[in-house]
């Protein structure tokens, strides 16, 4: 005997989004698919905090203060945090149209533009957005079919239209946008800091035990835990990672700065948006330094329109075979009695169908006869005989 089993899988709607990103703790964690940079960001990060706090964080605690490794220890987790909250979080991703509601867009634009003579091109898709007596264009994405909001733009390495998108940084291994610009800006200011900490006492651990022992006791000299390796080396390489991160990461704070400080995104910038020929201000700024801050760093924080967590339910049904013992009362199915056997009860897949008597059951071609009246053949009977 086959029972059918209806069961309910549980599907969350990031397993459904389209564009190119990665989720991890159902749909908790957002990166792009592309992370071979972040974990080289990572490493570069753990390695050289790891090898100042294995080393020189303990000779320069002792000899000068122990705040030392305390105030690295704050910027490393501050700055681990910040570089976390900017690629495991959305950024500002745009939900694509609908089947109906892209429908509903093109009706709407094929009405506005009228019929386009065949061979000639269609004019632009743009509509026109006022902004602080300002005209701004809104431009139409043939990816997500959707009139993009001022500001946002698609991102084609993830395939998704960020909310006033910055650009896309490899190195945190994703997108930068509204929701997370400020804490980029934070990992990046963070890790300047650091890297100018580290830099600063590796050269001053060197300086204190050159003053002691000699520059060049000071290279030959060895820890017990690694005899194969010079201390002094380690230290060097500490300082070459970074000097070389010094300029790149500090020139992009001081870049991003300059951004923050006149309310303009890297994507406005690099295409001349409101320095161009036209000199066309910009909209978005208070013309006030601070309340430009104020704005991009400490304003609220728009929630995530995706519904990453969502739950779209899909049903299945499967089939399982198995028998099913009978006890004393239990009744057969109607298929398995004989034609003798009454049926009493209801069968497991089947409700009970009650049985017509041959008593109650009339011919609709016979008519009722009395008891001396002759059969009076039908005139379908008579054509058949003929």
């Amino acid at each position: 005997m086959s029972v059918m089993v209806a069961r309910k899988k549980v599907v969350r709607k990031w397993e459904k989004l389209p564009g190119r990103n990665t989720f991890c703790c159902d749909g908790r964690i957002m990166m792009a698919r592309q992370k071979g940079i972040f974990y080289l960001t990572l490493f570069l990060i753990l390695g050289t905090c790891a090898l100042f706090f294995a080393f020189e964080c303990r000779y320069l605690a002792v000899q000068l203060s122990p705040a030392i490794p305390v105030f690295a220890a704050v910027l490393f987790l501050f700055a681990m945090a910040t570089l976390l909250r900017t690629s495991f979080s959305d950024p500002g991703v745009i939900p694509r149209a609908l089947p109906d509601e892209a429908a509903f867009i093109e009706m709407e634009i094929e009405a506005t533009n009228g019929t386009v003579p065949q061979g000639q091109r269609p004019p632009p898709r743009i509509k026109n957005f006022q902004i602080n007596n300002q005209i701004v264009k809104l431009k139409y994405c043939y990816t997500c079919k959707i009139f993009r909001p001022p500001r946002a733009s698609h991102c084609s390495i993830c395939d998704n239209c960020v909310e006033r998108f910055d650009h896309h940084c490899p190195w945190v291994g994703n997108c930068v946008g509204k929701r997370n610009y400020r804490y980029f800006y934070l990992f990046i200011l963070s890790l300047s800091l650091l890297t100018i900490y580290i830099f600063t006492f590796n050269i001053v651990y060197v300086a204190l035990k050159s003053l002691k022992i000699g520059f060049l006791n000071t290279l030959k000299e060895t820890p017990g835990t690694y005899p194969s390796m010079s201390l002094t080396v380690l230290t060097v390489l500490e300082v070459l990672i970074c000097f070389f991160t010094l300029w790149s990461v500090v020139g992009l704070t001081g870049f991003h700065t300059f951004l923050v400080a006149l309310n303009q995104t890297t994507n406005e910038d690099i295409k001349g948006s409101w320095t161009g020929k036209n000199r066309v201000q910009n909209p978005y700024s208070h013309g006030n330094i601070v309340k430009n801050c104020c704005e991009v760093l400490c304003g609220p924080l728009p929630p995530s329109v995706l519904d990453r967590r969502g739950i779209l339910q899909q049903e299945e049904s499967t089939a399982q075979e198995g028998s099913c013992p009978r006890g004393p009362g239990t009744q057969e199915p109607p298929g398995m009695q004989g034609p003798g056997q009454a049926q009493e009860g209801h069968s497991v897949l089947s409700p009970q169908v009650p049985a017509l008597s041959v008593g109650d059951t009339k011919m609709p071609e016979e008519k009722q006869r009395t008891p001396g009246e002759l059969p009076v053949p039908s005139l379908d009977a008579g054509r058949a005989e003929h």
